[in-house]
């Protein structure tokens, strides 16, 4: 788990040494930074590297490695062309004494508060993206908006599982209606509810933006002013809408499980953590990217 109080701050360093790419000194001989060889290896230069996960511009990263300020497997190196092993495992490397692993693709989770928005142009309040270190805001993609991606979005007053992610298949996919992701909300009513609302809630509501009804996969009182909804559809203030569409009110909400991931209870409001290939696979079963 990554505490990401100040997370912005902590890796400021890294880019104020903008300039320090222009700083070429003459390369040294240095050996290679590999792991246990294995065969059919996979290599990356040490500069690639750090640019493939965010620290900068391949210049900014030279720079870095240049000035001492980058270790990989606990030994400094100052040679930026250093080959790093790949294949061998997820090599762990430190930038300005930051401990990093590095990851093909970022899969992560974060326990979303309340009081963020889900947007890189936020308005009245903060974005969610200022809780993550900026390697993960400025990774390189094929879009043009560098860094993850919230994997839908969650209004500023929602709590919860969010997903955040560089890799667009996998954000489709998640997205997409086509493939009925569940997910499930905690849902505070102002009004207690009864048989009727659920019923109602169940069997499809119609939301004035579309005159087909929308349904929830299953709606479940868990106290006299408790809901838990589970949709697979992802409209435009739809939680909210569906309660006042069966005459209640929303008074808190709260995305608890997306597919088959529950938001960990270790995990607190506004941190986040990588996923595992394990919790991967509990979204999206036998995909391709479950080796990252």
């Amino acid at each position: 788990m990554h505490d990401v109080t100040g997370a912005s701050e902590q890796w400021k360093g890294t880019f104020d040494l903008i300039t320090i790419g222009a700083m070429v000194s003459e390369k040294k001989v240095m050996p290679r930074l590999d792991l246990p060889p294995v065969r059919g290896v996979r290599r990356m230069r040490l500069s690639e590297l750090l640019f493939s996960q965010g620290f900068g511009t391949r210049r900014v990263c030279a720079g870095l490695i240049e000035q001492g300020l980058v270790r990989v497997g606990g030994a400094a190196c100052t040679d930026p062309a250093a080959e790093v092993d790949l294949a061998a495992g997820a090599p762990r490397f430190e930038v300005q004494g930051q401990a990093w692993t590095f990851h093909e693709r970022a899969y992560l989770m974060l326990h979303k508060p309340a009081g963020v928005e889900c947007s890189h142009r936020p308005g009245r309040w903060p974005g969610v993206y200022t809780l993550l270190p900026a390697p993960l805001r400025q990774r390189p993609t094929a879009g043009k908006v560098a860094g993850v991606q919230a994997v839908g979005r969650l209004d500023q007053d929602t709590t919860g599982l969010l997903l955040l992610s560089d890799d667009g298949a996998f954000i489709h996919r998640m997205n997409s209606p086509r493939h009925h992701v569940p997910k499930v909300y905690e849902v505070s009513t102002r009004h207690p509810l009864d048989e009727r609302q659920l019923a109602r809630l169940r069997g499809g509501v119609v939301l004035d933006d579309d005159p087909h009804p929308v349904a929830a996969v299953a709606a479940e009182a868990m106290g006299p002013c408790q809901l838990r909804l589970t949709l697979t559809e992802g409209k435009y203030h739809q939680v909210k809408r569906m309660v006042a569409a069966v005459g209640n009110r929303v008074e808190a909400l709260h995305r608890s499980r997306i597919g088959g991931l529950a938001l960990p209870a270790d995990l607190a409001p506004g941190q986040w953590r990588w996923l595992t290939p394990r919790e991967l696979a509990l979204l999206v079963p036998s995909a391709p990217w479950l080796g990252a």
